[in-house]
């Protein structure tokens, strides 16, 4: 069993200006809605605060944005934690409408240049990214994943468009308040092509959000959507298979959409 998550402290919630509220588990964790403002754990601080300046500057028609929170000395990390503005809303399985968040904020991010802390990055998404782009090697567990990873990365061709930045994190991520706008309350950058975002939502909501295959079809207009695919497939297949909670079952899923995808190609 995983302990409970630990709320901020009261000194982390005095700075964020909520000294008094009371903190509430968002979902589970590990985001803490302490009056008008989420805290969230930020153990790198180098990737937190390029978020939290990346979220203040974001501008998207139709799209809700957690704006970051300074501290009362005007940091946005104190202590290992971040925070936002809090916004309503939950994660529902409007998987198109995520793919559409992906596409606009990603011609939003076109610009941006490549953050440097990607450079850096060791975690095991990172390691299962580069794996997955013929960037790097990885050991994977090969009933995990790994087994699978190797038949389908022998149909990887080269992909000519243009890296950038993108949110490699959406499934899951992107909050409904009915008619509002979606809204986003964090980012996962990755530096690839903009497709990719849409990808990994397409791959995760097929494996394991209950998706139809015809979610395959209607974004095929987006550039070299196959090979996109492909290479969200291998990211999740390489995550899958070097996550210590990872597990047969939840391999299933993710059998059957990489399974779906390899008839595209």
């Amino acid at each position: 069993m995983n302990p409970s998550p630990e709320p901020p402290p009261s000194h982390v919630r005095a700075a964020f200006g909520a000294r008094d509220a009371e903190p509430e588990l968002i979902d589970g964790g590990p985001v803490w809605k302490c009056g008008d403002a989420a805290v969230r754990p930020a153990g790198k601080p180098a990737e937190a605060t390029w978020v939290a300046k990346t979220l203040d500057a974001l501008d998207v028609d139709d799209l809700r944005v957690a704006r970051p929170l300074r501290s009362t000395d005007g940091r946005y990390v104190v202590g290992g934690w971040a925070a936002t503005k809090y916004l309503s809303g939950r994660a529902e399985p409007r998987h198109d409408e995520v793919v559409e968040v992906a596409v606009k904020l990603h011609r939003a991010t076109a610009g941006l240049p490549r953050p440097r802390f990607l450079d850096a990055r060791a975690d095991l998404f990172a390691t299962a990214d580069r794996h997955a782009w013929e960037e790097g090697d990885a050991d994977l567990d090969p009933d995990l994943g790994g087994r699978l990873f190797e038949r389908y990365a022998a149909e990887r061709k080269p992909v000519a468009l243009r890296p950038q930045v993108v949110h490699g994190d959406l499934f899951g991520n992107v909050l409904f308040a009915g008619d509002a706008p979606p809204a986003i309350i964090d980012f996962t950058a990755y530096w690839r092509p903009a497709p990719y975002g849409a990808a990994v939502v397409v791959v995760d909501a097929l494996a394991w959000g209950g998706a139809d295959q015809g979610i395959l079809g209607r974004w095929a207009h987006l550039e070299e959507w196959p090979q996109v695919l492909l290479r969200a497939v291998l990211f999740r297949l390489a995550v899958h298979a070097l996550h210590p909670r990872s597990g047969p079952r939840s391999l299933v899923g993710l059998e059957r959409a990489a399974a779906r995808v390899a008839e595209l190609l």
